[in-house]
């Protein structure tokens, strides 16, 4: 059956409304980044700068992670993070385009870091080609090694080819405990935990062993708590 051009433009901008009305009302845009200007790397501190650059994009630049990072973290955790300095906040929704170039495997990922303390105290959802107790789950790092808090997913992500992007989101609600991560469908979530430990953190992205690119950068929340952070050197 062809589907005329009017009903799938129709379903498009349905689709994107939907998403956009999810944002609860008291939340406001505080962080928006797209990398058309190189200048703005300066705004992340990363595990290994050497490991980073601005890159080329699905549509002009993106922040590109494109080889392992030289570095030793404290507990086991990812060792390739880039983290947004001035971007401190409790309840929150992180938005990003993310395009995982790498070779396919079970534990073929990017990760998505939050409610960062210190670089042995964070959360970050991993999200892989498949599920074991080590991949395509949501972590806790707690001065000891990670341990995956997860209480449901999904089979795995499908990262596509080295050409494809996906829309990914994480929700969190401090009071609740609750975190959500949404991977191209903003309705139904791929991965959900609950936990309390972290009430505020930066945010960050990157990967456990692999390379990829990240672009189009939003962050909505109810507040701002303004901080500069300098963690990783």
């Amino acid at each position: 059956m062809k589907l005329s051009i009017a009903f799938v433009l129709t379903l498009f901008f349905s689709l994107k409304l939907i998403a956009q009305a999810s944002i609860p009302d008291n939340y406001k845009l505080i962080y928006s980044q797209d990398f058309e200007q190189p200048q703005v790397i300066n705004h992340f501190e990363m595990t290994d700068p050497n490991a980073w650059r601005i890159g080329k994009g699905e549509n002009g630049n993106c922040m590109e992670l494109f080889k392992q990072s030289e570095y030793i973290s404290v507990v086991r955790s990812p060792f390739n993070i880039a983290m947004i300095k001035d971007v401190l906040v409790g309840d929150f929704i992180f938005e990003i385009r993310l395009n995982q170039n790498g070779r396919e495997y079970s534990h073929r990922d990017l990760c998505l870091m939050f409610g960062i303390n210190n670089p042995s105290n964070f959360y970050y959802t991993h999200i892989a080609s498949k599920p074991d107790d080590k991949a395509h789950s949501i972590f806790i790092v707690n001065d000891e090694p990670r341990t995956s808090i997860v209480s449901k997913r999904n089979n795995g992500a499908n990262w596509g080819d080295k050409d494809s992007w996906h829309t990914v989101r994480v929700v969190r609600k401090v009071e609740e405990g609750a975190i959500e991560i949404y991977f191209d469908d903003m309705t139904t979530p791929i991965m959900e935990a609950n936990d309390t430990h972290f009430k505020s953190g930066y945010l960050g992205f990157g990967s456990f062993d692999d390379t990829g690119k990240f672009d189009d950068i939003k962050i909505w929340a109810p507040e701002l708590i303004k901080a500069k952070a300098r963690f990783f050197n």
